[in-house]
């Protein structure tokens, strides 16, 4: 059996800049204990491997406390970040950049009055970030159906979640620009997730089967098993090597991988060379 992967497998820019951010204030001697405000990625080998660094996860903001805190790659409310500092803590932003630019969109709009109209899972924490930054004038649709049954805004302004599948979104997009051509449309999808998603659609052409790497709870890794799943080509999703049916994929000859944005390359690594070791 032979393995081909896919090219934008494993971390994209956003999580290796969060990443790098929390080893550097652990190593270079940061403001002590330090935590992220929630899991600052969604990859549990990866978190466990900075609780080995000493870096712990922070659930709740007390209301005084002393160290750093790091922000999640998702980002958060701007709420929670006045929280922090009036804590007493040292803050380090480690919130994705094309996180920022969708939470620059809204917080802009909002101020000129428009409603946010974000395409995206409202549980997910980037989108809980985005809300905070939209005020009350704010709605979360996360299916075409849904973005069917809004009432119709005088202004409003179309943002989709980072991660979000691009051709639903591509979909939504296209009724409003049919029926509600005075909204401002911003496709915030970002390039890694873009990438990810016509790639797995690709290199299902050419294999036998599909495997997706990454955290169950992790959403784009999600939706890049939904795709892989949608190509009508056997796919598979697993977190560790340890998942892996062999006796599910033993009739294939060539298996495609992939993985999602949070996905370490150790772990994708250990995939490879257990499938690669088993069918030797």
């Amino acid at each position: 059996m032979k393995v081909t992967i896919a090219q934008t497998a494993g971390f994209c820019m956003g999580v290796s800049r969060a990443v790098n951010m929390a080893l550097t204030a652990s190593m270079q001697g940061g403001e002590k204990p330090i935590y992220t405000y929630g899991p600052l990625i969604h990859n549990p080998q990866a978190l466990q491997f900075l609780n080995e660094k000493g870096i712990s996860i922070l659930k709740n903001i007390p209301k005084t406390g002393a160290g750093t805190i790091i922000i999640r790659a998702h980002g958060v409310p701007p709420s929670d970040k006045k929280k922090i500092e009036k804590a007493g803590f040292n803050l380090i932003d480690a919130t994705c950049p094309r996180v920022v630019r969708v939470q620059t969109i809204i917080a802009k709009y909002r101020k000129l009055g428009y409603t946010s109209i974000i395409f995206g899972d409202k549980e997910h924490p980037e989108v809980k970030g985005l809300i905070g930054c939209a005020g009350n004038k704010v709605r979360v649709v996360n299916r075409l159906s849904e973005f069917d049954n809004l009432p119709i805004f005088k202004k409003a302004v179309i943002v989709a979640q980072t991660t979000q599948n691009l051709y639903q979104f591509k979909q939504a997009v296209k009724t409003a620009k049919t029926g509600f051509p005075h909204y401002k449309i911003f496709n915030t999808i970002c390039d890694s997730t873009r990438k990810r998603q016509e790639e797995i659609k690709k290199l299902a052409d050419s294999v036998d089967a599909a495997i997706v790497i990454g955290s169950y709870n992790s959403g784009n890794t999600c939706r890049l098993a939904e795709i892989a799943s949608q190509t009508g080509k056997p796919s598979f999703h697993i977190e560790t090597e340890t998942d892996i049916d062999f006796s599910l994929i033993a009739r294939f000859k060539l298996v495609g991988v992939t993985a999602g944005a949070s996905t370490p390359d150790w772990v994708i690594k250990n995939v490879c060379e257990a499938i690669e070791k088993n069918y030797e």
